[in-house]
């Protein structure tokens, strides 16, 4: 660990700070309808686009609308991507003759981008066309971040507005986020990453002759377009393979991070949407604290693990810490930075190989999805993930002073907690009961690379990473399979559309209720007692959850390394 590593942490986190106010201030303007310096530009496109889709921008939906409405929307993008990559032998652009994608990969793959998970059971440049990259995975992309944060949007409106019985028309805020937010920043995006030597043509692959002699093929498209959006929108699923650890989706230090904040940049920014839109900023920057507090944490286990490396690195001469699987050009700060920060919001995208950390440095990772990826996480899903844990947090604030909890003027009542109970517990079902099943047998134990404790942290892994929505793998597991494209697939559908569910029925009830001012009794919500009992209860009851199982995977694989170093 060195000064200069810790300069580069906390460089990251002052940038993310000074950005969330303003761009808090630009996207509240967007979700009330209020003009921009872009609605000359884009207003006209937004209105033809509702007249187009018969959509009465001025008419808002209930809860129930607008989440059937969301379903539905998320029923047409499977269908459409599932079509293009089992018709991807006949469909143009597919310069390198790419045949159709496998029925099981083809459900898993869709699945996996329109939920914003973005797993990865294939090579991108060995297995999609340049249509199906663009139509398909890019489309999806921004798609499924703009219903992130439009649903993010409608629990605000659950909170700020009192006895209405609606939360936001689904489709106006789909239309304004994409055309005033996402496409306007990855325009911009893109043409940095362009600068910075990715490529961004449809132009076949290339043919070269290596100092050897040899015949190589190097693998180019739209790829620019692509990495862009996939950070915005936390997203991760790579062009290459190799995701951000190929110098074409991540070419230079520079490039590795901008990434970084782009990745963490909306999220952060929804903590001050949710305090203007409440009418008290402070609101907002309570919550990103708490985010700010466990993000800081993990950042600090994880660096140290990875520069301290183990002893038996060091026995082996190889001191300095560890850099199995990174990428000489980044180093280990900025894998370790990058590992936490693609995992403490629901990114995926990776500039390492999480399966070489060491077993502390890679549990980091492994605890910000089972966490819920709530910090900052997925844009919008972060947030709308937090505000379930503070939820709880007041409610136990209530039974600690034995009155009825209340949160921004919203008393909390048994069915908000009941809702956001249903919505935390479903995520440990997912993973830990897939990971059961998945290692007890033959066939899918066979799909591990590693035995003992670090192969059921590949399989744990992978089925957190598919329930949390995040998408990063441990890179050590064979998922291409049957069996695990149909249950992590099953993973990835229960973790967002099981969470987002109770989320929104939470929005409905609470955008029903009387706003009641605040009183002599009433838990302040803006200080550092807050912030430090939502930390509690959320380790509180993510550890319940998932330290078994951690215990093990990494922490046992850590103790069994430190035996044998002392034995």
């Amino acid at each position: 660990m060195t000064a200069v590593g810790w300069i580069q942490i906390f460089l990251f986190c002052a940038i993310i700070a000074a950005l969330t106010k303003p761009l808090g201030w630009y996207m509240t303007r967007v979700f009330n309808g209020e003009r921009t310096l872009l609605s000359p530009l884009f207003r006209p496109i937004e209105a033809a686009i509702y007249w187009i889709g018969g959509v009465d921008e001025k008419r808002e939906q209930h809860w129930v609308t607008y989440t059937v409405a969301m379903l539905f929307f998320h029923v047409g993008g499977f269908l459409i991507l599932y079509a293009v990559m089992r018709l991807q032998a006949t469909l143009p652009f597919n310069p390198a003759g790419q045949s159709a994608v496998a029925e099981d990969l083809s459900f898993n793959t869709a699945i996996s981008f329109i939920t914003n998970t973005n797993w990865q059971n294939y090579g991108g440049e060995s297995t999609m066309s340049y249509l199906v990259q663009m139509l398909g995975l890019t489309h999806q992309n921004f798609l499924s971040a703009a219903t992130g944060i439009a649903l993010a949007i409608a629990l605000i409106r659950g909170f700020s507005r009192a006895s209405v019985r609606t939360v936001g028309n689904f489709w106006v805020d789909v239309t304004r986020v994409t055309l005033y937010v996402l496409l306007p920043i990855c325009i911009v995006y893109t043409l940095f990453l362009v600068w910075q030597g990715i490529p961004q043509t449809l132009g076949p692959y290339i043919e070269a002759t290596t100092l050897e002699g040899a015949k190589q093929t190097i693998a180019v498209g739209p790829v620019a377009s692509q990495v862009a959006i996939k950070m915005l929108g936390t997203n991760g699923g790579g062009f290459f393979n190799a995701n951000a650890a190929h110098p074409f989706e991540n070419p230079t230090a520079l490039s590795n991070f901008v990434q970084m904040l782009s990745i963490f940049t909306i999220g952060a920014a929804l903590t001050n949407v949710f305090g203007r839109m409440v009418g008290n900023q402070r609101q907002g920057w309570a919550i990103l604290s708490v985010m700010g507090v466990l993000f800081l944490a993990g950042v600090a286990v994880t660096y140290w693990a990875e520069a301290n490396g183990t002893a038996t690195l060091d026995a082996l001469g190889l001191t300095g810490g560890n850099m199995e699987g990174k990428e000489v050009r980044f180093g280990i700060v900025a894998s370790s930075l990058f590992a936490v920060v693609t995992t403490a919001a629901s990114c995926g995208a990776v500039n390492a190989m999480h399966d070489s950390f060491t077993a502390l440095g890679g549990m980091i990772p492994l605890i910000n999805m089972q966490l819920g990826e709530i910090i900052v996480g997925g844009v919008g899903a972060g947030l709308y993930g937090m505000l379930l844990f503070v939820v709880l947090a007041i409610f136990v604030a209530g039974l600690m002073v034995g009155r009825t909890p209340e949160y921004v003027g919203k008393k909390i009542e048994a069915r908000e907690v009941k809702m956001a109970m249903l919505a935390i517990l479903v995520l440990p079902l997912m993973y830990l009961g897939w990971t059961a099943v998945a290692v007890v047998l033959p066939s899918t134990v066979a799909a591990m690379n590693n035995a003992g404790p670090h192969g059921f942290t590949e399989v744990l892994y992978a089925f957190t990473s598919a329930t949390g929505n995040n998408g990063s793998a441990f890179a050590g597991l064979s998922g291409n399979t049957f069996f695990y494209n149909l249950t992590l697939a099953s993973a990835m559908f229960v973790g967002r559309f099981f969470m987002i569910v109770p989320a929104m029925a939470m929005a409905g009830s609470l955008a029903a209720k009387k706003s009641i001012p605040p009183s002599a009794g009433t838990f302040p919500t803006t200080g550092g007692l807050f912030v430090g009992l939502v930390v509690g209860v959320i380790l509180i009851i993510g550890g319940l959850t998932f330290f078994p199982a951690l215990a093990l995977g990494p922490i046992a694989e850590h103790l069994a390394m430190t035996a044998n170093t002392l034995f």
